[in-house]
């Protein structure tokens, strides 16, 4: 009897807002990937067919929010065992990217599209976690990372 093939197990993560909605375009990339994902808000119905999980939202001003949302995304991430974490940003998706990290999950960052100047916080945080660091603009990207691939805008 032949194996059976197992597709990979991939996390996509955002912060909810243009974090999100950057996420989605992206999506088609996943191609035959088992997919979940993590938002801050309840954005379900938009991954349709794809386990979804909310966790809360925070930023690095408010500590306990931080530690809320952390414990969430490490939930998620024991529960879901990814071999890939893909995150467009921000907070939540650095948490699962660090998180991705120590279960051996391969990691991709791509710093958001709206950062045109310069690389977001968590973005350039980042850089030192992910496997690949891409960014939306050639002009931001490095020898030594972020890399430019192309947009999704």
């Amino acid at each position: 009897m032949a194996a059976k093939h197992k597709r990979p197990r991939l996390l996509a993560v955002a912060s909810g807002g243009g974090h999100w909605i950057q996420l989605l375009r992206v999506v088609p990339a996943f191609g035959e990937c088992d997919c979940a994902f993590i938002c801050t808000l309840d954005a379900r119905d938009q991954v349709a067919g794809h386990r979804f999980h909310r966790v809360p939202d925070a930023n690095r001003w408010n500590k306990l929010a931080f530690l809320r949302m952390a414990l969430s995304v490490m939930i998620v991430v024991l529960r879901e065992r990814p071999h890939i974490v893909v995150s467009t940003g921000a907070a939540p998706g650095y948490v699962a990217l660090r998180l991705g990290r120590l279960i051996r999950a391969k990691t991709i960052w791509i710093d958001s599209f709206a950062n045109v100047d310069t690389l977001s916080m968590s973005g350039k945080m980042a850089g030192g976690v992910a496997d690949l660091w891409l960014t939306q603009w050639q002009h931001l990207a490095k020898p030594e990372g972020p890399y430019y691939e192309g947009s999704v805008i």
